[in-house]
């Protein structure tokens, strides 16, 4: 059963990849021909469509969740901002970058000073923390089997473990593919998350940067330069609570709580209220030693209070467990087979 379901999952990434190299390559040939604005956006909008369907062609979580996060959302705001003239995509860059760029987290390299200071700002990744975060999601896909004897604190401490490494495992796993096949760079990732003395600094420079670096433009700019500072930063917060909820469906296929929206509008109200602070009232703010584990008790105390209870009430650990021991017991299978072999071989020599 794990075999053809492998199987099939390989099958659905050939037919999408294919699939995303026709959808990227009229898209680039739409925007060089038209101009930014309603035209080139209707020209657009069948690859958007498009991209929000791609999950649906998946079996397991993870293909579901990485396609809905890669293309559903980054894919499908990096099409909008072309639309609008704006945004990582040019229809001047060659096609297999256009594609790469717009299916994956991934930019062009750039000259030597520019990444030297990207070096400098991020961690670096690559085969150690593919090994690292390799070595660690075991342990924790093993620990879930115990969660009925945890209590509330370990569950939270396990979940944000699984989210953090899950997430640096699949950047590190694209960066490490494509950092001398395509002569392209990832775009930045985490930056010591656990360093954050606000949530503005948590949210919008320290962890998973690429959705801040898309959101900014196509949604935080815009209704900042009409509405104020503080309508964009909720605003910016509803979409991704929003698209945080899609990607959820795509994975569980159960419809949306409004738990993971609430996270998220929270998270704004407070990062709104912050920025109000700043600006108004610079005279006083709580030492480094304090805020850095304030902010990250808030963020873990709301994150097991509305964002992982989500999870769990879609069963997402029951079915990464549940796929989890397929592929072991696929690799078993597969172990068996090359003993097999190996057996014969050696009979017949």
């Amino acid at each position: 059963m794990a075999t053809a379901l492998m199987d099939g999952e390989l099958g659905a990434l050939v037919k999408v990849t294919a699939a995303m190299w026709a959808a990227m390559s009229y898209a680039r040939l739409a925007a060089s021909l038209l101009r930014p604005g309603a035209p080139r956006l209707t020209a657009l909008l069948p690859v958007v469509a498009l991209l929000c369907a791609v999950p649906f062609a998946f079996s397991t979580t993870t293909f579901r969740g990485t396609s809905g996060f890669f293309l559903t959302w980054l894919g499908s705001f990096k099409l909008l901002l072309l639309a609008a003239g704006s945004g990582p995509l040019d229809p001047s860059l060659r096609l297999h970058h256009f594609v790469c760029s717009a299916s994956l987290p991934v930019k062009l390299r750039q000259p030597a000073a520019a990444k030297e200071k990207i070096q400098q700002a991020a961690p670096a990744r690559g085969p150690a923390r593919i090994l690292l975060c390799g070595a660690v999601i075991p342990a924790i896909i093993y620990a879930y089997q115990f969660k009925s004897s945890m209590n509330r604190y370990q569950l939270l401490a396990l979940y944000t473990a699984h989210v953090y490494f899950s997430l640096d495992l699949l950047l590190a796993t694209v960066q490490t593919v494509i950092h001398d096949l395509l002569g392209m760079e990832m775009e930045p990732q985490v930056d010591r998350p656990y360093l954050a003395s606000s949530l503005r600094e948590f949210w919008g420079r320290r962890w998973n940067l690429m959705v801040p670096s898309i959101l900014r433009p196509s949604v935080f700019r815009p209704v900042r330069a009409r509405l104020g500072n503080a309508a964009g930063v909720m605003a910016t917060f509803l979409v991704s609570g929003l698209m945080h909820e899609l990607i959820f469906y795509y994975i569980m296929w159960s419809p949306p709580s409004g738990e993971v929206t609430a996270f998220f509008l929270l998270h704004g109200a407070c990062a709104a209220a912050e920025g109000w602070w700043a600006s108004h009232a610079a005279w006083w703010r709580p030492p480094l030693a304090a805020a850095v584990p304030l902010t990250l008790a808030f963020v873990a105390g709301t994150g097991f209070w509305l964002f992982f209870p989500a999870m769990v009430k879609g069963g997402l650990d029951e079915m990464v467990l549940q796929e989890c021991q397929g592929m072991v017991a696929l690799m078993e299978q597969a172990g068996r087979r090359i003993a097999g072999a190996t057996d014969l071989v050696s009979s017949t020599m």
